[in-house]
């Protein structure tokens, strides 16, 4: 059994947004369709039988005077009465006659007022009503002027109203110019309908197609696209979903890949700590400095780890704190290779600095800065084979700040060097203890440098190895 809630939801997903603009475009259509044939018929009957009439009464203005005249020469209706004949030449529009010329010119043209048979349609009466001459029939409200002579009215001239004397020809023609403003309005209508249908199904269907797939992404599923089928701002909207249904996909790809990564980071040294601890606890291994140092050390990669996602959360909502403020990069640097110096002397990793004199300004954080150096330098330590050579210098150019780290170690594949500012990315795949950390420095390297309006790259030295570029705009003032 069917509840009236499925029947309403069955209704709602049917009359769709195909189906909405259908209907109101085709209303709007019909609307504009009705109101030109209203506004015609109106536009006839007003306008061009409006003009008729308007033309009848300039005739009948014209016509009065020749009759004041025929009067004052008889002095009666008499003559009117007599001569049947001379009525009607006295009707001619201005007492013309349309009798060919003796040298075969055409007939004149006579007014409009005469084309619509207005001499046939006038009427005689004398002052008291009394029927004289012309049209028997006399209309209700026909227009009517007197026919004044020494200021005495001695009858009426009046001519009957053109509607009232249309033939059944004339109210045929009528009749069939009405049917056939129908016919037009209803093809104009059927041609609406089809052009409401294709515009509708121009705009709904790629809209359903965005709506539904929309359903899709909001249930997880983020591989699903729609095709980029339209053109303008719907096909802009299509491919605008596509790239915002890649961004969720690939998010949605890092977030996993992230917690894989870091359960991965963090049961490694776990493990090896139960290890040791277990191997104490059944006695396989005396608890000696060894042992204490070597849990030592795995707990220091544990707190490095949480200390790094702790610092790229931070990042990742902006809540790592900065203190801004002119920053001396020869000095900043300088400090840090300081202290790097003995580590990597002990390396075999020969350090050679370009440090200008005139000391470059940059408006930034000195601390986290300096942290940038420090990470790309650990790099340097764990991954540059002793015997190679690490330069680091500073230039300025116009209105930016350049800071290189190049190495002549054996330097990084062209493919992962696009990829060594993700998350937990390490050229080497064994993930090996001894030889990195966690993946995570130089993503909070790029963290910082953005925060600083800056860019970090990553690129092939001339030496061979390694080309860390760190480019920050200069302090405004010392420009």
């Amino acid at each position: 059994m069917t509840t009236p809630t499925t029947h309403t939801k069955a209704a709602k997903k049917t009359f769709g947004l195909t189906a909405k603009l259908f209907v109101a475009m085709l209303a709007v259509n019909i609307v504009l369709i009705g109101a030109m044939s209203i506004g015609a018929r109106i536009s006839f009957q007003r306008g061009f039988l409006g003009y008729l009439t308007q033309q009848d009464q300039k005739r009948l203005d014209d016509s009065v005077a020749p009759l004041a005249n025929a009067y004052q020469q008889h002095g009666n209706w008499d003559f009117i009465r007599q001569d049947r004949h001379l009525w009607h030449m006295l009707m001619l529009p201005s007492g013309r006659s349309f009798t060919p010329s003796p040298d075969n010119a055409p007939f004149p043209v006579p007014p409009l007022a005469d084309l619509i048979g207005a001499n046939l349609r006038f009427t005689l009466v004398d002052a008291n009503n009394v029927y004289l001459a012309g049209n028997r029939r006399m209309f209700d409200g026909a227009p009517r002027r007197p026919v004044v002579v020494e200021g005495k009215t001695v009858g009426w001239l009046l001519i009957a109203p053109v509607q009232d004397v249309m033939e059944p020809g004339d109210l045929r023609l009528q009749e069939t110019q009405r049917e056939a403003s129908w016919v037009l309005a209803v093809a104009a209508t059927l041609i609406a309908v089809l052009i409401s249908l294709w515009i509708a199904r121009s705009l709904g269907l790629p809209l359903q197609r965005i709506a539904r797939a929309t359903h899709v992404l909001a249930r997880g599923e983020f591989n699903e696209r729609v095709p980029v089928v339209s053109g303008g701002e719907l096909g802009q909207l299509e491919a605008d979903f596509n790239n915002l249904a890649e961004t969720l996909e690939r998010n949605e790809q890092m977030r996993a890949a992230l917690v894989a990564d870091v359960s991965h980071e963090l049961r490694t040294p776990l493990a090896v700590m139960r290890a040791e601890v277990e191997a104490l606890e059944v006695g396989v291994r005396e608890m000696n400095v060894e042992a204490m140092r070597s849990l030592s050390l795995e707990l220091e990669r544990l707190s490095r780890l949480t200390d790094d996602l702790y610092h790229l959360s931070l990042s990742d909502v902006g809540a790592l704190q900065y203190h801004f403020g002119d920053v001396d990069v020869s000095d900043a640097l300088d400090e840090i290779l300081r202290l790097f110096g003995r580590r990597l002397a002990d390396a075999g990793i020969t350090l050679e600095t370009r440090l200008p004199d005139a000391a470059p300004l940059v408006y930034g954080d000195e601390r986290r800065l300096q942290q940038v150096f420090s990470n790309i330098l650990q790099n340097v330590v764990r991954y540059v084979p002793a015997g190679a050579t690490v330069s680091v210098g500073v230039r300025a150019e116009g209105g930016r700040v350049h800071i290189d780290f190049q190495d002549s170690g054996p330097g990084v594949p062209e493919a992962s060097l696009a990829a060594l500012f993700e998350r937990f990315y390490r050229v080497e795949s064994s993930r090996s203890r001894a030889t990195g950390g966690a993946g995570l420095g130089l993503p909070i390297c790029r963290s910082i440098i953005q925060a600083h309006d800056g860019r970090i790259s990553a690129s092939k030295a001339p030496q061979g190895g390694l080309w860390i570029a760190i480019v920050l705009p200069r302090q405004s003032e010392d420009s």
